[in-house]
């Protein structure tokens, strides 16, 4: 057990250190990582990426909460428009766990895979959508928060992905929507972290210690660390050349997504 816990404390060291330094989600380095690790451990097949997802999801209850105070004691957080975005966040992202649990380990795996190459390419090519209109009404709004939660929620992922492109071609600047994107990472996490606890409660042959899909032991290592290494991370981007690290883990990213297409498919 103790063997375990050092593993994914090291998961969790390389997730903050490169969410600190590149500006990612956890997400995109926790669950690749994960699925490796329960790999590793011989995890029963069919509920690997579950697994992973909810875990990861879990992570970020704390990671989010971290950043969200960061950006709040800087007062860059929007929060009429994370109010906003809020109750679609949590409808979207619950609704897109439920879905994930009735879908089989190799579809949301594939899934993951395409996604990696989605972001890849926008890192590689450093896609920014330009500013072309407002913040749609309250339905818009609404819809564009559900779309948001879903894929965050069969992704594993916090959001920020979707919702900094999203908020920049609103017309908010690059610091509030990386800021309010962060905030709107914690409802997500809570929506998403509580659609896999409950449709995972009464789901058999998940390994223990767990609580629905969360794994208890992958979710303690993680957190202990990462909070430690973000901070470094962030530091270290101030001295290193972040944008080509970007290029090279765009590259990585291309080669996860890979890897899990592979091992989905073939």
């Amino acid at each position: 057990m103790i063997t375990t816990y050092l593993i994914y404390m090291c998961l969790g060291a390389c997730a903050g250190l490169l969410a600190g330094l590149l500006g990612i989600g956890g997400g995109l380095v926790i669950v690749p990582m994960l699925n490796i690790a329960f790999e590793l451990q011989q995890f029963p097949v069919q509920h690997l990426q579950h697994v992973a997802l909810a875990t990861s999801m879990a992570t970020m209850i704390f990671t989010s909460t971290s950043s969200m105070r960061a950006h709040h004691k800087r007062k860059t957080i929007n929060y009429n428009i994370f109010w906003k975005l809020t109750p679609g966040i949590i409808i979207g992202t619950y609704l897109g766990a439920w879905v994930a649990s009735v879908l089989s380990t190799h579809f949301l795996r594939a899934f993951f895979g395409f996604f990696l190459y989605y972001v890849g390419t926008q890192m590689l090519l450093n896609i920014k959508p330009k500013a072309s209109r407002a913040l749609p009404g309250t339905a818009g709004t609404f819809a564009a928060g559900s779309g948001i939660g879903i894929f965050s929620a069969l992704a594993g992922i916090g959001g920020g992905t979707l919702t900094v492109p999203f908020l920049t071609w609103c017309n908010q600047s690059m610091l509030t929507a990386i800021a309010t994107a962060a905030a709107v990472g914690l409802p997500i996490a809570l929506a998403g972290t509580a659609g896999y606890v409950i449709n995972g409660w009464n789901v058999a042959g998940i390994p223990g210690p767990h609580i629905g899909y969360v794994y208890i032991p992958a979710l303690l290592g993680i957190i202990v660390v990462s909070v430690l290494t973000a901070p470094l991370g962030a530091k270290l981007a101030h001295t290193l050349p972040v944008a080509k690290l970007k290029k090279i883990f765009a590259v990585l990213l291309f080669i996860v997504g890979t890897r899990m297409l592979w091992t989905t498919f073939m």
